[in-house]
């Protein structure tokens, strides 16, 4: 098994708890000093929160979500390159590209926010993705 193209996709879990961290720390004092007693309803979750909360505290809320979503398919892809030994060449730059990006990404978003350049972020990551994802598959189908 080629294994070097797992290393983007372990940086990409360690930012994600990174990231996890982060909002827990901005989240936690924010709900504090609204007075918001976090153990008062039973069963709520996390973005029963974010209408109470300040725009730059729930904006990392918002990333780390983004980061339980598209990147699972980000893992996907490069398990697959690694057990059918595609994940040198494109295939890894691609790979470090897109976690590059999700990293920015993630930066941009939970402090500046502006649409537009989240978006076209999130583009240039989904397209990495994309490739990676069609080499995965014409590499499993040869």
């Amino acid at each position: 098994m080629d294994t070097v193209i797992l290393a983007p996709a372990a940086l990409l879990v360690v930012w994600s708890l990174i990231m996890l961290f982060w909002m827990a720390g901005t989240r936690l004092p924010a709900a504090k000093k609204m007075g918001i007693d976090i153990s008062a309803k039973p069963g709520g979750r996390g973005p029963d929160l974010d209408p109470q909360m300040p725009d730059k505290v729930a904006w990392k809320s918002h990333n780390y979500t983004h980061l339980m979503e598209q990147p699972t398919l980000f893992y996907a892809t490069v398990f697959i390159l690694a057990i059918a030994e595609a994940g040198t060449g494109i295939n890894l730059w691609l790979a470090w590209g897109y976690v590059a990006l999700r990293i920015i990404h993630s930066i941009w978003q939970s402090t500046v926010n502006l649409v537009n350049v989240r978006f076209l972020l999130f583009l240039a990551s989904t397209l990495c993705l994309l490739i990676i994802a069609l080499n995965a598959l014409f590499t499993t189908l040869i």
